[in-house]
């Protein structure tokens, strides 16, 4: 099996040894202690209903009983959010925290040195856990396994952010659509850049199993071009079915799943056949390929809002007119394939591709679910039980229920009657311990 190289061991290590003396000087968070949280309304996303006088009794992080208000019980610290609205930790399954994030400038990832790129990573996951999502999934950093310190970090306490599950780096053709492409000739990038390339099916194997080997909890494949790489087309296949059939194989018989950023019609059918968990993107799916997903119980992460950004300030910012053209090609086609996946039934998560905008305004998708077919419950539900579904952990979050971790988000407007309202949220709770 491929071992990790020395300098790429050492990038990581320096890189949030020096995060964590940094942080180091600053307070820690309070420790979780027994607390009795009232609600004026608790959104229950498994029912699909709202309740009003509710009241959720936490123990060490862990949600113990939702029950009718009454006295705080013997010990316990009461947390009026009577005229809030509760809904559980929101989840976000499509982001990019350990990342330097887009710009006009095509060189920034080299350019950022691993060090930096720890410390952009840190402050990315405190605006995600400020805006109310306590879990992501982060499917890709340019520089690999960076994603795999930051979630160590959180979870040692040494970093605030939100709950993480990483993919390591991107399992993906050379000079593809994982690849940083129009800097450096490729084979001058750093180690530490090119984890994951692989030309076949043995090597797309081993560097799945090489990814899990270092702590990556999922795999992330490049079926399909991407509209943010120079040189790959969305519409195109790159990473064949039997190249993605042998990750999906390797990563099973680790108890790990796999997704596909995958946009062209033909590489989302790949995908499905090898049988990937889920599909980022799906920007052209058409009805075939939408069929084939609801069959099988494929996932697929729709980033519906950030079309409207790449346009805005990609054009004001002069990002490459490569990747404004391609931007404009999916976007609308991408949201008409979202409405269609709603009315049929297909199974969607929420997750929006956060670092190709800025870090905190995830909550920006909702309104654009609603317009296009969802509901408001169903787009909520989206990020909650069912994104937590995707991850097969909806036994521990995605829902305020007993036995889950104590994640819950306060709302002053009801996101009911208005989701845009989720972009303002005024408490955060992650494992039993508010946040703001």
């Amino acid at each position: 099996m491929s071992q990790v190289p020395r300098d790429v061991r050492l990038h990581v290590k320096n890189a949030f040894k020096s995060l964590a003396a940094i942080l180091a000087l600053t307070s820690s968070p309070s420790l979780a202690t027994d607390t009795y949280v009232e609600a004026g309304k608790l959104v229950d996303v498994q029912a699909g209903t709202v309740v009003a006088g509710q009241c959720i009794s936490i123990a060490a992080g862990i949600i113990k009983a939702v029950a009718p208000c009454g006295a705080t019980p013997i010990g316990a610290k009461r947390i009026d959010w009577s005229a809030y609205t509760v809904v559980p930790g929101l989840i976000d399954l499509h982001t990019h925290l350990a990342d330097a994030g887009q710009s006009a400038d095509l060189s920034l990832p080299l350019k950022t040195s691993p060090v930096a790129t720890a410390l952009i990573g840190a402050h990315n996951a405190r605006l995600t856990l400020d805006a109310g999502f306590t879990t992501v999934r982060d499917v890709g950093t340019y520089r690999g396994l960076m994603d795999v310190a930051l979630r160590d970090a959180i979870n040692a306490g040494h970093v605030p952010g939100p709950r993480m599950f990483v993919a390591g780096a991107y399992i993906t053709l050379p000079k593809g659509g994982g690849e940083l492409n129009g800097v450096v000739p490729n084979e001058d990038l750093p180690a530490d850049m090119r984890l994951g390339i692989a030309s076949s099916p043995q090597e797309a194997a081993s560097k799945a199993m090489f990814l899990i080997s270092q702590g990556a909890d999922f795999i992330k494949t490049i079926a399909t071009g991407a509209v943010l790489a120079i040189g790959t087309e969305p519409g195109e296949p790159e990473l064949t079915e039997n190249q993605l059939r042998a990750v999906v194989d390797t990563a099973k018989a680790k108890g790990v799943f796999v997704t596909a950023h995958a946009h062209g019609a033909v590489g989302i059918k790949n995908a499905i056949r090898a049988g990937v968990r889920s599909i980022e993107h799906a920007s052209l799916i058409d009805d075939e390929a939408l069929a084939m997903a609801k069959a099988a119980g494929t996932w697929l992460v729709m980033d519906i809002y950030n079309g409207d950004f790449i346009d805005e300030i990609g054009t004001t910012e002069g990002w490459p007119e490569e990747y404004l053209r391609k931007n404009r090609e999916t976007t609308d086609v991408q949201r008409t394939g979202f409405s269609k996946a709603v009315k049929m039934g297909v199974k969607l998560a929420f997750g929006t591709d956060s670092g190709v905008y800025p870090h905190g305004q995830n909550a920006k998708q909702f309104a654009y679910m609603v317009r296009y077919s969802m509901t408001p419950m169903q787009a909520i539900q989206s990020a909650t039980i069912r994104a937590a579904e995707l991850l097969g952990k909806e036994h521990e979050i995605g829902s305020i229920a007993p036995g889950r971790f104590a994640d819950l988000v306060a709302i002053a407007c009801d996101p009911l009657l208005n989701v845009s309202a989720l972009e303002n949220i005024d408490h955060v709770m992650k494992n039993g311990v508010v946040i703001r």
